[in-house]
């Protein structure tokens, strides 16, 4: 059948079309409805799954990069984690022991002495237990000038045990110009938990988690 047989043939009455024309339309409409059918009942179906799918696979490519990422810088995490531990260790050696605070206790009050200052006042206060150190607060009077405050101050920076201070308040005893200075002063200083300690502070964090879980 030629181009022209097809020009000529009755588009309003396929019936007299010939046979094999007859059987093309007819197959090209069954494979238009195929299609159809086919998107309505199961692309448009299935169209929620792949979304899915297609989000899962976002998510498993990020988790992938990351953990490629994580694999490639493996040694440089393994070199940080070193330089942190050395760093922890070395803030923890100047933690004192236990058996060391007293000697700490005795660097602090002669330290005020070496400035010249008056103490007033020398007062520890109870300890407050943390995660793996406890802080030791001692209240401190101290009188003089405030050169001599400024010596007592450099001299607990030159301590080789960490001494931090707070609560500062300096006040004038007197309206002369002469006049001694007031230092109040709460100085803090810390020493590292033993392993009978540990285990006591994690008792009692312990035996807590119940309390704060029943007010929530």
């Amino acid at each position: 059948m030629t181009l022209d047989d097809l020009r000529s043939l009755d588009w309003r009455d396929p019936g007299r079309w010939p046979l094999p024309v007859r059987l093309g339309a007819i197959g090209i409409w069954f494979a238009l409805a195929f299609l159809i059918l086919g998107y309505i009942f199961v692309w448009q179906q299935q169209q929620p799954d792949l979304e899915g799918y297609q989000q899962e696979e976002v998510k498993l490519r990020a988790e992938f990069r990351d953990k490629h990422s994580k694999a490639v810088n493996l040694e440089l995490y393994k070199q940080q984690l070193s330089d942190i531990e050395r760093s922890f260790g070395a803030m923890l050696r100047q933690l004192p022991g236990r058996t060391e605070v007293p000697n700490l206790l005795v660097d602090i009050s002669q330290t005020g002495l070496a400035a010249g200052l008056q103490q007033q006042l020398f007062q520890p206060m109870p300890q407050q237990n943390k995660d793996f150190y406890a802080e030791l607060p001692i209240k401190i009077r101290l009188t003089g000038s405030y050169h001599q405050f400024g010596d007592f101050v450099s001299g607990i920076a030159a301590l080789p045990r960490i001494v931090t201070l707070h609560d500062v308040d300096i006040k004038q005893l007197g309206k002369g110009a002469n006049d001694q200075l007031q230092l109040d002063v709460t100085a803090k200083t810390y020493r590292y938990l033993d392993e009978e300690e540990l285990q006591a502070v994690e008792a009692e964090r312990r035996k807590n988690e119940p309390r704060k879980r029943g007010a929530n």
